[in-house]
């Protein structure tokens, strides 16, 4: 299973990182991420917890600010913490890096959407339980799988198809299934989705281990103006490409998704990158939606619900 990979900083840039792997510390040890969220507080705003690899012993804390990130450092390391059970903890500065693709320059990864910078792109963190995601994979589990080349799909609402990248309108499938209610009220009832929705269709894609997803984006015809995407089973890292100066021809004509078919001949690429854990919502809108390439080079197995 391919992680998310954290790395040392360079030799004299560890107080400009704002991220510390903190080992003996996680759902493993009877910490809840919330719980070790406040705790590391008192040194400053902390932006997140998350999952460092698949031990549950091992987190990684994001602050706001990289001062923050040192002072924790500096307090914490090797010393017992009163408000996580008085565990001693063992801390070092890291930076997240993406797995490497042969022939590219590596992509900084950010934790938040925000970071990025890309409008209309929103990831909203722990947007399911743990509990829901087991009951969910356990449905999913249960559901007719259709082979593909390289990974299996369901489709529920109306059919993708793959040949003419759209969505057959004549061919409905139903009401989506039960097992995803709940998502779909939480959706409806978040004071952060920007319009409100009725979401009528849905894939489930199980990757497995070194498949990703090529530079593209999604039909506009087929899906509107929002795509929705939860991640379950385990994190990836997902890339964003915006090609400009770029002579590039879409692999399918009119309602296909835009796909590059020579990327190499593009003379101006932006490149950004997101570490999605599990249980996250992605959100593709406006700008992100429609203007942004999104890439996965590699995944762990796991299903995104779209």
């Amino acid at each position: 299973m391919v992680m998310p990979r954290f790395v040392r900083p360079k030799e004299g840039d560890s107080e400009s990182s704002p991220n510390l792997y903190v080992a003996n510390c996680g759902p493993a040890v009877g910490l809840q991420f919330d719980t070790i969220a406040s705790a590391f507080s008192s040194f400053g705003e902390v932006k997140g917890v998350y999952a460092a690899d698949e031990s549950g012993a091992r987190v990684i804390v994001s602050f706001l600010e990289p001062a923050s990130a040192h002072s924790a450092f500096i307090a914490l390391n090797g010393r017992p913490c009163p408000h996580l059970g008085g565990r001693s903890l063992h801390i070092r500065h890291s930076i997240l890096q993406p797995p490497s693709s042969r022939g590219m320059a590596s992509v900084p990864v950010s934790l938040n959407a925000s970071d990025l910078n890309i409008p209309g792109l929103y990831l909203f963190h722990d947007f399911i339980s743990a509990v829901e995601e087991e009951q969910l994979l356990q449905a999913v589990d249960t559901g007719s799988w259709i082979s593909l080349s390289k990974r299996r799909v369901q489709h529920y609402g109306y059919k993708f198809c793959y040949d003419t990248r759209n969505v057959d309108t004549k061919q409905h499938l139903g009401a989506l299934p039960s097992f995803v209610s709940f998502i779909l009220e939480r959706i409806s009832l978040s004071p952060d989705i920007p319009e409100k929705l009725d979401l009528d269709q849905l894939t489930v894609n199980e990757y497995p281990p070194g498949v990703g997803l090529s530079p593209h984006i999604d039909t506009h015809s087929a899906f509107e103006g929002l795509i929705f995407s939860l991640s379950l089973a385990g994190p990836c890292i997902m890339e964003f490409r915006r090609y400009t100066a770029c002579s590039w021809v879409p692999k399918t004509a009119s309602i296909s998704d835009t796909e590059v078919e020579n990327p190499n001949s593009c003379s101006e690429v932006s490149r950004k990158a997101i570490y999605l854990p599990p249980r996250s919502m992605l959100l593709l809108s406006g700008e992100a939606r429609c203007a942004w390439h999104h890439y996965i080079p590699h995944h762990k197995v796991s299903f995104m619900i779209r």
